[in-house]
């Protein structure tokens, strides 16, 4: 190639010019360039070419300069080269550049110009002719066309006589005299918001992930020159133009930056320039945005920072890259992940393990053996490690049959399952990086949710950080914490940090601030910091009575809300993550916990099924709905990354749709932040049965209970709708569903509601609520309340399993309310802060319902009951189970395999309502087997009398009413480490015990 291997070239060029006069060197002249009218047309559009070597890509021959060149593949003519003008326009001339130096010695290049409207059928422009590059004429020519409208320009070449490839450095195209029309905005898709993006440098809190949220109120800055934001796209693309933008809002004032583009393509290791340093204006009176056009297939880009007007580093609200992914390549794909049963393991139970090899690529495997290791790993620690093969060849998409494994012992805890397959010889190297997949496996009651959890009093402390509790008090930081325990960072430099059990790229951290005040806590890793979560006492700190608690007031209650943040990276398994109070973190701060999960986002599962809406608003979502309502060729509406603005219902309705986004860290819904108590969410109409609305966040701006509004999923008289991999927060409710059947609400997690996380009415039958994770709900966190106000009958054929509800700060865990045949399973319940971990009750509320049914019963198996109870109603304490016989009959009842941890007052108190001194419905029919019940000790605080009970039939919960009536059965009762075991002072109750 001339240049890069050419010192033989170097000195036959010397001896050329030794031994040429100055005569002779004008006779090998060309006549410059003719001056060409209008601008070129061709530069920073997009090229293409039929072959390309090394680093010698078709993007240099646009990129308006001649010292970088494209070069073909070498011995192997007719090659072509290509640009696409973006619009038919007229052109009636070219000019043809290689670099000017010197040493690249003169050469004649046999070629044809060809046109096409549509990128497909091309004409012949300029017949094939020799044309002589010279570098006494700058190594250029001009070929003037004959007057043609085109959009494609296409230059074959046949021959070269200074190397067996077609080569050029730039292919300038121009218009007739007159102006061309003006450049359309760039095409293609916005392929970098929410990609992973980092930078060189941030400061305080403005990090890299603002850039490419899809929100131009968030931003980057950094803090030193050069300034580097870089995008990772994650494959190739052929990229035409970045799009900068910064807040359009007019208090950013006008200001230039100056910065140049880099890319690097997949598998380089070193970046290239692809736009040189440029001085670019912002101006919010033109949208605060710069468009620069860039002509390269590359995988990462990245904008270098040299100055700016109006601040001391780079600054980037949005950084968009514009193209389109390169076609996939031939490769094989080996994916598969280890499945298990059961699903949901108890400790002790045989675990099975199995792993279905599936070929994602578009060739076919080889016929060898393809290998396959999981290995359980408990943090750093391997547990088991298991081993088996399937052989043979898998053609594109097929499935092996599932490869047996073997079998391991469960015990309690929570892990990681590491699947590896053995690279297939067919794997190109970016395809053999998924062949290793991580998968958490819970061995216990509750959700198995995809993050990992760690406790502040669990972590270590350090610079005046003090771990508080345990205590049981409302309003106290300990009290209402998880665990009854938490870390206070009250000067600066106090701080908590533990160590990674597996890698992560995110963090959500509980906490607490003082009410009216912001504050933000710094994150490290391993000693550098990485991010600043900012932290508002918004959605906090209620007063009042408990039963219905107000925004001021005395008597405070509901103090922690939660922060999430993107991190800067993907941070290892065993480093080391610290959350500090530093100079910049005013006041005081508690830490209860933190979550870490590692997220990537989910692709459109079908772009052209899949409708995508225009903008990030109410209006961009609802029309896209619409669109995808009226045609029935598209399966719904796919939302990529970004921060979607709401500020009422999206109204789903006349067929079944799909809504679904990129992960709920990715897709997310805010209601406006300078309202409160915004009534938004999704309201699905007659004819949606159906539709699933899976992978999105949803977060509210409720400071305070509203009945009737707030509920993000608030369905009716609907059927079959699937709600999957949602988290709510700041919300009133999750879900309220009114007779609605055959619900499917899965993989969802629930955060800091003002009322119920999932609450089932009204006939609502053959629900499926599983694999659910509610964290500080406002009332039940999962209920079933068989009422008849609005429609329907009795609740039935409900399934309520895998749920975890912790911190519900207003109600119980799990609580129903009549029906029958319902079945509640696999529970993991924990600091219920003022009322019973379940409550199952036949009380009406004043409102037409049935009671519980006979036959079949209603079903509670293998759930877990942790430090539940407290005091509601004035002086009336809760248990961590709650049987209430109420205002409807009550019988039916069959519990089983339980464990009821530390309760806050004792672990299950019979009750029975009493109107006008007479007690309503007895407790009947009621059966608990295989239950344990430990550490009910005395309370020692303004209810110690009514505390320290294992099992207690209470004769006087509160003034008016009487003693439980009824009579219950035990069957394998265990009961250890309480005050009193079992606390029957009344005449009217019976405990059997077998």
């Amino acid at each position: 190639m001339a240049i890069r291997t050419a010192p033989y070239r170097r000195r036959t060029l010397a001896a050329l010019i030794s031994v040429l006069t100055a005569a002779s060197l004008t006779a090998f002249a060309h006549t410059a360039p003719a001056q060409a009218a209008g601008p070129d047309l061709a530069v920073g559009k997009a090229f293409t070419a039929s072959s390309s070597t090394d680093v010698y890509q078709p993007g240099n021959a646009g990129d308006g300069k001649t010292d970088t060149y494209w070069e073909s593949t070498n011995n192997a003519f007719p090659q072509w080269l290509q640009v696409d003008l973006g619009a038919t326009v007229a052109v009636d001339q070219a000019v043809l550049r290689l670099p000017p130096a010197a040493a690249w010695a003169t050469r004649t290049q046999t070629l044809t110009i060809q046109g096409s409207t549509d990128g497909s059928s091309f004409t012949p422009v300029k017949a094939s002719t020799g044309y002589t590059f010279d570098p006494g004429t700058d190594n250029a020519v001009t070929v003037d066309l004959p007057a043609t409208s085109t959009r494609y320009l296409r230059l074959t070449f046949t021959a070269n006589t200074g190397w067996p490839a077609a080569q050029l450095a730039e292919l300038e195209v121009y218009g007739p005299g007159s102006p061309p029309p003006t450049d359309p905005p760039p095409t293609g898709t916005d392929l970098a918001t929410g990609k992973p993006i980092d930078a060189s440098s941030t400061v305080y809190s403005f990090a890299a992930t603002n850039a490419n949220d899809g929100n131009v109120a968030t931003y980057w800055e950094g803090s030193a020159y050069p300034a580097n934001l870089t995008v990772k796209l994650g494959a190739d693309a052929v990229t035409k133009a970045v799009v900068v933008k910064l807040n359009p809002d007019p208090i950013w004032a006008a200001r230039t930056q100056t910065f140049s583009v880099l890319g690097r393509a997949q598998g380089a290791s070193a970046f290239t320039t692809l736009v040189n340093s440029a001085t670019y204006r912002f101006d919010p009176a033109s949208g605060n945005t710069v468009t620069v056009a860039v002509s390269a297939t590359v995988a990462d880009v990245r904008l270098s920072f040299t100055a700016n007007t109006g601040a001391p580093s780079g600054q980037v609200a949005e950084f968009q890259v514009i193209g389109t992914p390169v076609p996939e390549p031939e490769t094989s794909d080996l994916v598969g992940a280890a499945t298990w049963s059961p699903a949901n393991p108890a400790a002790g139970d045989p675990v099975t393990f199995a792993v279905a090899l599936r070929n994602a690529g578009n060739i076919a495997t080889t016929s060898g053996a393809h290998d396959v290791t999981v290995t359980i790993l408990n943090g750093s620690t391997t547990v088991r490690t298991l081993t088996g093969s399937y052989t043979g060849t898998l053609a594109p998409g097929a499935s092996a049959p599932p490869i047996a494994l073997g079998t391991w012992t469960a015990a309690t805890g929570r892990y990681t399952v590491r699947t590896v397959i053995a690279d297939d010889p067919g794997e190109l190297p970016d395809r053999k990086a998924n062949n290793t997949t991580e998968t958490p496996l819970l061995v216990g009651r509750g959700a198995n949710m995809p993050y990992d959890s760690y406790e502040a009093e669990d972590g270590q402390v350090g610079g005046g950080a003090q771990v508080v509790g345990p205590n049981r008090t409302i309003g106290d930081l300990a009290g209402e914490a998880s665990g009854r325990r938490a870390v206070t960072l009250n000067q600066t430099g106090a701080y908590v940090q533990w160590t990674t059990k597996a890698k992560t790229n995110t963090l959500v951290a509980r906490f607490s601030i003082p009410d009216g005040t912001t504050s933000a806590i710094d994150v490290y890793v391993d000693g550098t910091l990485n991010r600043t979560l900012p932290l508002t006492s918004k959605y906090a700190w209620l007063y009042g009575d408990e039963a219905n608690p107000q925004n001021s007031g005395t008597g405070a209650r509901h103090i922690y809300d939660e922060a999430n943040v993107m991190l800067t990276g993907t941070v290892a398994a065993g480093s080391t993550i610290r959350l500090q109070k530093d100079g910049a973190n005013p006041g005081p701060i508690a830490i209860d916990f933190v979550n870490t999960e590692q997220v990537t986002p989910i692709a459109n599962p079908d772009p052209a099924k899949y409708v995508v809406p225009a903008g990030f608003d109410q209006q961009a979502v609802q029309a896209a709905l619409d669109t995808a309502r009226m045609d029935t060729a598209k399966s719904g509406v796919y939302l990529p990354p970004g921060d979607y603005k709401t500020t009422g219902k999206f109204q789903v309705y006349g067929r079944a749709i799909q809504v679904v986004g990129a992960g709920p860290w990715y897709t997310r819904f805010f209601t406006p932040a300078d309202q409160t108590e915004t009534d938004a969410g999704f309201s699905a109409q007659s004819g949606a049965g159906g539709s699933a609305f899976k992978n999105f966040a949803f977060f509210g701006n409720y400071t305070i209970r509203r009945d009737g509004p707030g509920k993000v999923f608030d369905f009716s008289n609907i059927a079959d709708i699937t709600i999957d991999n949602i988290w709510a927060e700041h919300v009133v409710c999750l879900y309220w569903g009114a007779n609605t059947d055959r619900m499917t609400i899965s993989n969802s997690r629930i955060r800091d509601t003002f009322a119920d996380g999932i609450n089932m009415t009204n006939g609502s039958t053959d629900n499926h609520v599983v694999n659910d994770d509610a964290r500080a709900t406002g009332d039940d966190s999962f209920a079933l309340f068989s009422a008849i106000d609005a429609g329907g009958s009795d609740e039935t054929g409900n399934v309520y399993e895998n749920l975890t509800a912790t911190l519900t700060w207003r109600a119980a865990g799990v609580a129903v309310y009549g029906g029958y045949h319902n079945t509640f399973r696999n529970i993991y319940i924990a600091d219920t802060l003022v009322y019973s971990g379940i409550t199952i009750s036949s009380l009406d509320f004043g409102i037409p319902m049935n009671g519980f049914g006979a036959d079949p019963p209603t079903v509670f198996d293998n759930i877990t009951v942790v430090r539940a109870g407290g005091h509601f109603w004035g002086a009336q304490t809760f248990p961590g189970i709650w049987v209430f016989s109420a205002s409807k009959v009550f019988q039916g009842i069959r519990v089983s395999n339980v464990d009821i941890v530390d309760p806050t007052y004792s672990g299950i108190m019979f009750q029975t309502n009493y109107v006008g001194g007479q007690p309503q419905f007895p407790i009947k029919d009621t059966v608990f087997t295989n239950v344990t019940i430990s550490g009910a000790q005395r309370s020692g605080d303004a209810y110690d009398a009514k505390s320290g009970f294992g099992i207690w039939a209470n004769p006087m919960p509160e003034a008016g009413q009487g003693p439980a009536v009824g009579e219950v059965t035990f069957n394998g009762l265990h009961l250890s480490n309480n005050y009193r075991d079992i606390e029957n002072p009344t005449t009217t109750f019976t405990i059997h015990r077998n």
